[in-house]
């Protein structure tokens, strides 16, 4: 496949992702997690556990990215 990425406008590139991404997720059972997220999965569940991580509210950080690119 050849497509003529520095001839697509910024919207039909999205688009094209926007495509691509949909049938991967209809497809998400055919598709193997790399071993290395299942490590860096691991290390994180490890650490919410021992109180060395802790997760954050999607919501605020959203604001908090917000303000920090104003």
């Amino acid at each position: 496949m050849n497509l003529k990425l520095n001839k697509m406008t910024t919207e039909d590139k999205i688009r094209a992702m926007e495509l691509l991404w949909n049938d991967l997720c209809g497809q998400s059972d055919k598709i193997a997690s790399p071993e290395w997220h299942k490590k860096v999965l691991s290390a994180r569940e490890k650490a919410i556990a021992k109180g060395k991580d802790k997760f954050n509210n999607w919501n605020s950080e959203k604001e908090r990215i917000r303000r920090a690119v104003k």
